[in-house]
């Protein structure tokens, strides 16, 4: 139903207005736009096995696009289907207005349907089609709530049966997935088992994620990354300006992002906090949870010796997976909670539940374990998500640091080797950056991403990712192509088996952003250099409108 224009703040009709621009290439339609391919390819890791699970759609080239005469296209009628799968995004309705435009102006005919919830839309063939009377309404906005999202995973024999039915009854001709590494995974196993059942239909995937993960040499970044850390930014920089005034709490600040810490580098470059914890380092230096816990409490002495009882931590949400000690705990518990699924859920006491697991850990990890406040431990043993994952955002790390920080500076205090005060306020920020309005950026990024992903199946492409690269430069310049998805695939053990995924992009810690990171981060721990960037701005001069992220910029600038 269209939304009634009363239920629209004067910002939401404002941004109604926004006309997001494509790149060079896609400006004049995609009748206007050829294909190139380049060589074939292979998979990040683990050629063999990946080769065996795609043998139809391993090896295609990667696509690019330049322009030219392309009139088969107009002459050609096809009926499109879009689904959004995983967690929110700003942009996703602009990639809905891309698919749409891009479908439309090279042939009227051609109609775009949304699978409703997700990918349990497809398997109960739920459906509305995308009409321009309500998708006007969406335009630019944040949020998935025109089609609405889900966390279905489409990998059993019958679900794929369901999904071939369904895409058949309604007579389409191409699925758009838009989704994270673990949804475009799902998008290229779709499209696989189409082409074995020689089904001619396509699958095309869209790079979506807050956490910045789904990132390579062609996907420079994720939709959705750009606002998130703005929004998160703009509530971390009013902490440290409260910090800096009120002058008597610690901040600890845990921030959205499932596997990786690029949220938190990126949020840390745009506040500059006293400390900023970046999982990757600390995996790599194989640090415990005591040597985490002690690098805060030098800083915070350092701090306190200045007179300075305040401050600012950041913490990436999946920091307590890199603390190697706790990765093999958690990576062991996967394990333990997938083989005896059904005699663990019969446990009813949190009691129960941790001496069950700790009789089936190692005596290292059963100490671990034991040593875990009850709180945190029952999180270390919460359910698993579809893919196998722990929830880690349902582990409070913040709150398990205070906690063992509070203890190391009793003890300290104790020794007489520390005399200052420690009060401390702890934060978690994940959904509030979900469904922010899209920045100019994610606006553009988005749409260009569903008009470039029309090209693709319009050209009878499947198994591909739509991409748009050179994002550091002006939105004309944007170059547009696909990307074979088996291509970044490797193999993980998930759920106590090895399937398929496609590789999670982690903190390079050998690249410009994180050196960058470490050039400053002595400078920022001990000095007030907060900076308050303020709200996500959508109008006024381009330097601040049409400011990219902090990561592509130091990506980008010559060494």
């Amino acid at each position: 139903m269209k939304k009634k224009q009363s239920n629209f703040s004067e910002l939401q009709i404002e941004r109604a207005k926004f006309k997001p621009l494509l790149p060079e290439v896609l400006k004049n339609g995609l009748n206007s736009v050829v294909v190139v391919k380049g060589k074939p390819t292979k998979s990040v890791a683990d050629h063999g096995k990946i080769k065996e699970l795609f043998q139809h759609t391993y090896g295609l080239p990667i696509v690019t696009f330049k322009k030219g005469k392309n009139k088969a296209l107009k002459k050609k009628t096809v009926k499109v289907a879009v689904v959004l799968s995983g967690g929110q995004a700003p942009g996703g309705h602009n990639v809905i207005a891309g698919l749409f435009d891009g479908l439309k102006k090279t042939n009227k005919k051609n109609t775009l349907i949304g699978y409703l919830g997700g990918p349990s839309g497809i398997l109960k063939n739920k459906y509305q089609e995308i009409t321009e009377n309500i998708l006007c309404d969406y335009r630019n906005t944040g949020g998935f709530d025109y089609i609405q999202s889900g966390r279905t995973k489409i990998e059993d024999p019958e679900q794929f049966c369901s999904t071939k039915e369904n895409l058949s009854i309604c007579a389409v001709d191409a699925l758009v997935i838009v989704g994270g590494d673990d949804s475009n995974t799902n998008a290229a196993m779709i499209a696989e088992y189409l082409k074995a059942e020689n089904m001619d239909k396509c699958v095309i995937g869209i790079p979506k994620t807050i956490d910045g993960d789904l990132k390579n040499k062609y996907i420079e970044t994720s939709f959705g990354f750009d606002t998130a850390t703005k929004i998160y930014s703009e509530l971390v920089g009013n902490i440290c300006r409260d910090a800096n005034s009120a002058r008597k709490y610690w901040h600890f600040v845990r921030l959205m992002g499932r596997s990786a810490s690029h949220i938190t580098l990126e949020v840390g470059f745009k506040t500059q906090p006293n400390i900023v914890l970046i999982g990757e380092e600390i995996l790599a230096k194989n640090m415990t949870l005591s040597n985490v816990v002690n690098n805060i409490v030098e800083v915070i002495i350092k701090r306190s010796k200045a007179g300075k009882d305040f401050g600012v931590i950041l913490v990436p949400e999946g920091v307590i997976e890199f603390i190697p000690e706790i990765k093999e705990l958690i990576s062991t518990l996967n394990d333990i909670l997938a083989e005896n699924k059904d005699e663990f859920s019969k446990l009813c006491s949190m009691e129960d539940k941790k001496q069950f697991v700790c009789k089936r850990l190692s005596k290292k990890l059963s100490t671990l374990m034991a040593e875990l406040p009850s709180g945190i431990a029952s999180q270390f043993m919460s359910e698993r998500d579809p893919h196998g994952n722990v929830a880690v955002s349902l582990i409070e790390t913040e709150k398990l640091l205070i906690e063992m920080v509070s203890k190391k500076l009793l003890e300290l205090k104790k020794e007489n080797k520390y005399n200052g005060k420690f009060a401390s306020i702890s934060h978690f920020f994940g959904y509030e950056g979900r469904c922010g309005m899209p920045s100019n950026f994610d606006a553009n990024y988005t749409y260009a991403l569903g008009y470039n992903a029309a090209m693709l199946l319009l050209n009878g492409f499947t198994g591909y990712m739509s991409y748009i690269k050179n994002l550091s430069l002006s939105t004309k310049e944007w170059e547009c192509g696909g990307l074979s998805l088996p291509m970044m695939m490797n193999i993980e053990k998930r759920s106590g088996k090895e399937k398929p995924v496609i590789q999670k992009a982690l903190v390079d810690l050998k690249g410009k952003p994180f050196r960058e990171f470490v050039k400053n981060r002595n400078k920022w721990a001990l000095n007030e250099e907060y900076l308050f960037p303020g709200p996500v701005q959508y109008f006024g001069p381009k330097d601040i409108t049409e400011m990219t992220t902090k990561t592509l910029q130091y990506e980008h600038t010559k060494k």
